[in-house]
C-alpha cells in the first residue's frame, strides 16, 4: 500500500485512514518513525504493558531494583566494547 498525504507548516501530518487501519492505529497510540537512508518507516509503537509477563524471569532476579539492573547492563556493555 502506498498513500500520501500532506506535510503542515507546523511539521505535523495525519496518518491516512487506510494506514491507521492497516496498522490499527487508535487515538493515543503511540507510533515510531525509523529513518532509512532516504525513507521514513512508521510503524506501531509496542505498549510495554502488554509485554509484561512474556519473559519469563529467574526467581533469583525478580524483585531486583532497576537501578541494579541498570548498572549491571552498563557494566556488562562496557566490558564487551573494550
Amino acid at each position: 500500500m502506498e498513500v500520501s498525504t500532506r506535510l503542515s507548516s507546523k511539521g505535523q501530518v495525519t496518518i491516512p485512514k487506510a494506514v491507521r487501519d492497516a496498522l490499527s492505529l487508535e487515538e493515543g497510540d503511540r507510533v515510531v518513525f525509523r529513518v532509512e537512508g532516504d525513507r521514513a518507516v512508521l510503524a506501531r509503537s509496542p505498549d510495554l504493558l502488554e509485554l509484561a509477563g512474556s519473559i519469563n524471569v529467574p526467581a533469583s532476579k525478580r524483585g531486583t531494583p532497576w537501578s541494579d539492573v541498570l548498572r549491571h547492563t552498563r557494566r556488562a556493555r562496557a566490558t564487551v566494547r573494550r
